[in-house]
């Protein structure tokens, strides 16, 4: 055995000891298992918004954190969008140990959030796709819209198939890329049930979803629920905590760091690690506000005009468990950017630090 077959069996050996022994401390206190393959770690640029930093400045940012990628949501961190840019951007993220994930926002030309700054959406998706080519992205994220196109002329159900019909126009750039689309549950738009037949009707063989935990609460399910039915079409990830609470007129949600709201981590991360157990887990944290799903209120159902959503009782549990929450204010006297730079580095700081602790991304 040469020197450097040793040092790596030891290597394995004391690893398989470590992993062994804690499993049995968490077998003992009847917490559920951590993962037992290793989860890839990396943070969604947007939870670092108010830095303004471009592409390099994001990158050097992730090895800052020791994490494994970097998932760069929108388009304005690059200062090109040719290929040899791009690429020289991937260069710079692999001599680092990074490998970069891409997305954007509304491919739907019906949406409300939907916006011509990169042409029509069929340009948008293909120039999309292009630069995640370049980038090496195995996916490239993009959103339908938000919860207001759920009360849009023919509903939530017209929005989804606007945006099948603009997916589907560029299946063969994302076959002949080696790129997949991956659609988010975002900002109330879409219920998971409802991303699994867009993705469904779409083509599964080139689609899938960015899951979003913190998404999920706005459309009236708790994050679990959300992985069951998103779980085995997960391409891709962007995670926050949640927490919720009973309250006048419904139910008041707030987004959280990792481990500050009510989400069992460990019992999420163990199914995870099974449904999707090669898909990275990217942290977006965006905190520091309640709104309000008023669900008491009748006028609150017209965006759900089928009713109360599969999974709508598993929701209101998650929220009998909380207690009400003050929102986040900046210092008295602080510069406004300057504490919202602060508070927006120290959450996802904190998310990372967290979620290594329970065995996610390089234990260094």
């Amino acid at each position: 055995m040469n020197v450097h077959t040793e040092n790596t069996t030891r290597r394995e050996f004391l690893k398989s000891a470590t992993l062994g022994t804690a499993a049995l401390a968490l077998a003992q206190t009847g917490v559920a298992a951590a993962p037992k393959r290793r989860l890839k770690l990396g943070y969604d640029n947007f939870a670092v918004r108010a830095m303004g930093w471009k592409a390099p400045q994001l990158i050097d940012y992730a090895a800052k954190l020791k994490t494994d990628s970097l998932f760069i949501t929108d388009f304005g961190p690059f200062e090109k969008t040719d290929d040899a840019y791009l690429k020289d951007l991937r260069k710079q993220a692999a001599d680092k140990g990074i490998q970069l994930w891409l997305g954007s926002w509304s491919i739907c030309p019906t949406s409300k959030s939907f916006k011509k700054d990169w042409g029509t959406a069929e340009e948008h998706l293909a120039l999309g796709i292009r630069m995640a080519k370049a980038l090496g992205s195995p996916a490239f994220r993009v959103v339908l819209g938000n919860g207001s196109d759920r009360l849009t002329e023919g509903g939530i159900d017209a929005r989804i198939a606007d945006t099948v019909k603009v997916i589907k126009s560029q299946r063969s750039k994302a076959r002949d890329a080696d790129v997949k689309i991956a659609m988010e549950n975002h900002a109330g738009d879409l219920h998971s049930l409802e991303l699994v037949r867009l993705i469904e009707e779409a083509g599964k063989e080139f689609v899938g979803a960015n899951m979003d935990s913190g998404n999920a609460v706005w459309t009236l399910e708790d994050p679990l629920q959300t992985l069951e039915n998103l779980g085995p079409y997960t391409l891709t990830t962007s995670l926050r905590d949640s927490a919720a609470w009973e309250s006048e007129n419904g139910i008041t949600a707030q987004w959280t760091a990792m481990g500050e709201g009510q989400v069992d981590w460990k019992r999420y991360f163990a199914r995870f690690a099974e449904l999707c157990p090669n898909v990275a887990v990217h942290i977006e944290t965006i905190s520091g506000f309640n709104r309000e799903l008023a669900v008491k209120k009748e006028e609150f159902w017209k965006a759900w005009p089928g009713g109360k959503p599969k999974g709508y009782d598993q929701f209101l549990a998650f929220a009998k468990l909380g207690k009400p929450r003050a929102a986040w204010k900046a210092p008295e006297g602080k510069d406004r950017k300057l504490a919202d730079q602060e508070y927006q580095k120290g959450d996802v700081e904190r998310s990372i630090a967290f979620c290594k602790t329970l065995g996610l991304g390089p234990q260094v």
